[in-house]
């Protein structure tokens, strides 16, 4: 199970009990879009989610992956501001809701969602597992089946674009962007794809966002030009773990997969605490720990020697995404 809030696991069974035989290609195809930073279509552009089977896959094949997502993308928020307590959400490009179930398994302050979802059958779905779900914030949840270039805007605490931007042309980032920011009342969550096609759109909108005086989160631990260039682009990876049918629709042997994905919070106030970024899996051995870091000065590789014994120990059990921070060493 995935640890979907309320009774949702088993209202997603429920839906999928019939719908299985097949899915192995289009699961094949689905990753082969994401693989190549095009989400599987839908609510804010031209493909297509809408056929019974395409629905099936992307429910039993994707939606583990992007909610396991989404749940490292909240779990980080929660770390850096432990007060932030939402009371309202927007769901942009909703899918079956899974930004919002993330949301709501963090903060159960949330009282009003709001999903909007342009695709009619995904729409659909969205509608029957909220009423399925048992949580009353989705029950009663506003579904506006609206692209969001048609979408009138209200302020919201929290607004989420999970696999939303990755579906507009890249010149069309910029104005997108900005909408989501005018409704966010405290912060803005983007999510995508951690390819380089992904990462294009989350800089495009990172761009943007620093012109309109959005405080960054996460993961950038500073305001400054992004230092990557050349082939490498900011990506992360979560490690999902599948379930028997997940596998099965995968085509899989392992029991779990490593999803990569890019992302970018912002916040009407303040920045978030002084850190550095690890970029890549950090390299241990006896001598000493190397890490791959981004921060206020840039990108650095880091060498904590083993003789350090206090910073070489915490060094151990840090991970590619995580926050560093340096030992006080005046304590």
């Amino acid at each position: 199970m995935a640890g979907y809030p309320g009774a949702l696991d088993a209202a997603v069974e429920k839906w999928l009990d019939g719908r299985r035989q097949g899915l192995l290609a289009r699961s094949d195809a689905l990753s082969a879009r994401y693989r190549a930073g095009r989400p599987s279509g839908g609510s804010q552009g031209g493909g297509r989610r809408d056929g019974g089977i395409d629905l099936a896959a992307y429910v039993t094949a994707r939606l583990p992956a992007t909610f396991a997502v989404n749940r490292r993308v909240m779990a980080e928020i929660s770390a850096l501001r432990p007060g932030f307590a939402p009371r309202s959400l927007v769901d942009v490009g909703a899918g079956p809701g899974t930004a919002g179930w993330a949301a709501l398994v963090q903060w159960p302050s949330v009282e009003a969602v709001e999903q909007l979802e342009s695709t009619p059958a995904m729409a659909v779905l969205l509608r029957t597992l909220n009423g399925a779900s048992g949580v009353a914030a989705l029950v009663a949840a506003a579904v506006q089946e609206q692209a969001l270039a048609q979408w009138s805007a209200r302020p919201r605490d929290l607004v989420l674009a999970s696999y939303v931007l990755a579906e507009m042309p890249l010149p069309a980032i910029p104005d997108a962007v900005a909408k989501l920011w005018a409704a966010a009342g405290q912060m803005l969550v983007l999510i995508e794809p951690g390819t380089p096609e992904g990462y294009k759109r989350i800089l495009a909108a990172r761009r943007r966002l620093l012109e309109q005086v959005a405080a960054i989160l996460a993961p950038c631990t500073h305001s400054a030009a992004c230092p990557l260039t050349g082939s490498d682009w900011c990506h992360f990876k979560e490690r999902v773990q599948r379930s028997r049918a997940h596998m099965h629709a995968k085509g899989a042997s392992v029991p779990f997969e490593d999803e990569p994905f890019s992302y970018l919070v912002v916040a009407r106030d303040g920045p978030a605490t002084p850190a550095a970024r690890v970029l890549a899996p950090p390299l241990v051995n006896k001598v000493q720990v190397k890490m791959t870091v981004c921060s206020a000065d840039g990108l650095a590789e880091i060498e904590v020697p083993a003789r350090d014994k206090t910073a070489y120990k915490r060094a151990k059990k840090v991970a590619w995404g995580e926050r560093w921070t340096a030992p006080d060493k005046s304590s």
